[in-house]
């Protein structure tokens, strides 16, 4: 399967749809989007993950980066709305709470106290 990305301006916020598998294959992909945006001076962006079936080691790297980033910047990155699988891989990595995992898209584009589970 591939992976698709769709972005979406929501005042000051970038909702990145992130739909498919985040691997190897497909990371890059994902992370020269994400660098194009922060470049553009988009410094908080929220990931909806809603549609990703599946993020192994390498997809989470590009969300550390991208949070990493984003802080040097004075920006935020959130999590929204991961599947049972995914929000899985969060929590067993210690992910869920450093990249502030919310379970809708609007609760993370309105920022708040993070919690999927």
């Amino acid at each position: 399967m591939s992976l698709t990305v769709h972005t979406e301006e929501r005042a000051d916020v970038v909702v990145v749809s992130v739909a498919g598998e985040l691997d190897m294959a497909t990371a890059p992909q994902l992370q020269d989007q994400i660098t194009d945006l922060l470049e553009k001076g988009h410094i908080r962006l929220v990931f909806d993950l809603s549609e990703l079936s599946f993020c192994d080691s390498t997809g989470l790297s590009v969300f550390v980066r991208a949070r990493n980033s984003a802080d040097e910047s004075g920006g935020v990155v959130r999590l929204a709305a991961p599947r049972r699988g995914v929000l899985r891989i969060l929590e067993v990595s210690g992910l869920v709470e450093v990249l502030q995992t919310h379970p809708t898209v609007d609760e993370a584009v309105a920022g708040g106290t993070a919690t999927a589970g």
